[in-house]
C-alpha cells in the first residue's frame, strides 16, 4: 500500500475515533434505521455467517445478529479502535453473544475464501481508496451464491445544510475536496461498481430515510458526531466559534413549524457471487 493511501486511511480512522463517543447521538438515528433496512434488504436466513465491514458502533452488526439467531455468527471489522470499543459495549448491552470484532482493513480481509453467506457495509465503502479492490475482496470471502450489499448516501442527502456547510467552511480556507460520502450517489454508480467486481443479480433501491430534527442545534450534533467533524477540526478555536455561529444562523432559517427536515436519501445496493466456479 502506498504511503498516500496509508495516510488517507489513518486520517479517516482518526476522525471516526474522535466521534465514536457521540456516534449514537439521537440526531444520527438514521444509522440504526438504515442498518435495520439493510438487513431487510439482504434477508439473511437464520444461522448465517455474516461479515460486517466498517461496523462503526455496530448498528448493522446488532441488527444482523438479532436476525440470524444464536446459531449464526457476525464478524465485524473496522480500522477505528474506539468505534469497535463502543460497538462491543452496544452488543453487550443487547446481550448478544454471536458477534466478534476485529481491527481490520476492509481492502485486505484476513478471512478465507468462500466462507460467508453475506458481506455487508453500512455507509463505509465510499471511504475506501480503492473500492473496486475492496469489493472484489468481499466477493472472494463469500460463498458461491452469497450476497454482498452496501448502503451509500444519495445525491440529495443532507441538503441544503451540507451545501451551506461547504460554502461557509471554505471561507476559512478549509479544503473541501470531493466529499467521500458523495463518491457513489447514483444508482448507475453502484451498478457499475458491482458489475466491475463480478457480482451478478444486481439490484439497487433508493429510499428516503430522513426525518425532522428539532432545530439547528441538532444539525450541529450531526456535524460534531459524524464525518463532517474532520472539516471543522481544521479550524482553530476562534474560527470554530465564529463558524458555528454563522452556520447555525443560516441553518435556523430553514426551520419550519415541523422542525428542520434532514434529507437522508439512501441507496441500498447489492448483488451475488457467481455460483459457477
Amino acid at each position: 500500500m502506498s504511503n498516500n493511501l496509508n495516510n488517507r486511511k489513518q486520517k479517516i480512522s482518526a476522525v471516526f475515533d474522535l466521534v465514536a463517543s457521540g456516534y449514537d447521538n439521537p440526531s444520527l438515528r438514521f444509522f440504526p434505521f438504515c442498518a435495520d433496512a439493510l438487513i431487510h434488504f439482504i434477508r439473511p436466513p437464520s444461522a448465517s455467517k455474516i461479515l460486517d465491514v466498517a461496523t462503526g458502533t455496530g448498528a448493522a452488526a446488532v441488527a444482523a445478529a438479532q436476525t440470524i439467531g444464536p446459531n449464526g455468527r457476525v464478524q465485524a471489522i473496522d480500522l477505528a479502535e474506539d468505534m469497535i470499543e463502543k460497538a462491543i459495549k452496544n452488543v453487550d448491552k443487547m446481550a448478544l453473544n454471536n458477534v466478534d470484532f476485529h481491527v481490520m482493513d476492509a481492502e485486505q480481509l484476513e478471512f478465507k475464501n468462500d466462507y460467508f453467506d453475506a458481506v455487508m457495509c453500512s455507509f463505509g465503502i465510499f471511504f475506501l481508496p480503492d473500492m473496486n479492490t475492496a469489493l472484489s475482496n468481499w466477493l472472494r470471502v463469500l460463498k458461491p451464491g452469497g450476497q454482498v450489499a452496501f448502503t451509500i448516501f444519495g445525491e440529495t442527502a443532507f441538503k441544503p445544510m451540507a451545501d451551506l456547510f461547504r460554502s461557509q467552511i471554505e471561507e476559512y480556507g478549509v479544503v473541501f475536496d470531493d466529499a467521500a460520502w458523495q463518491a457513489l450517489k447514483h444508482e448507475q454508480d453502484c451498478q457499475d461498481l458491482l458489475e466491475a467486481a463480478g457480482a451478478v443479480d444486481i439490484r439497487v433501491v433508493e429510499k428516503q430515510m430522513g426525518y425532522h430534527l428539532n432545530d439547528a442545534s441538532n444539525w450541529w450534533d450531526v456535524i460534531w458526531n459524524s464525518g463532517f467533524r474532520g472539516y471543522i477540526e481544521q479550524l482553530n478555536p476562534e474560527q470554530l466559534s465564529d463558524f458555528r455561529t454563522k452556520h447555525l444562523q443560516s441553518v435556523s432559517e430553514l426551520v419550519t413549524d415541523k422542525g428542520l427536515w434532514m434529507d437522508v436519501s439512501v441507496l441500498f445496493a447489492g448483488g451475488k457471487k457467481t455460483i459457477d466456479n
